[in-house]
């Protein structure tokens, strides 16, 4: 089974925003997840705009999950994940 972290989303129509969690990289966006790990909120102010559980997202890449583009710049933004070197 591969697992991705991904983002959820949830909101209304043009106010939108997102779980970050793990889940089956086969499964629907909105589908069953594994586990949450934070939240975005794109229209926050900048500095509430992302909340992370860092001790649960750094258990999840040493298990293996591959966090997507987008979740990916996120976890840069709050220096958590590091670009594997050979990856």
């Amino acid at each position: 089974m591969s697992v991705k972290i991904r983002l959820k989303r949830f909101g209304t129509k043009k106010r939108p925003y997102y779980r970050i969690v793990v889940m089956d990289s086969r499964a629907p966006r909105d589908g069953r997840t594994l586990d949450e790990v934070g939240l975005y909120h794109p229209i926050e102010a900048e500095g509430k705009q992302v909340v992370l559980k860092e001790d649960k997202i750094k258990e999840w890449l040493v298990k293996g999950a591959q966090p997507t583009a987008t979740v990916k710049k996120l976890l840069n933004k709050q220096e958590i994940f590091i670009e594997r070197s050979g990856s």
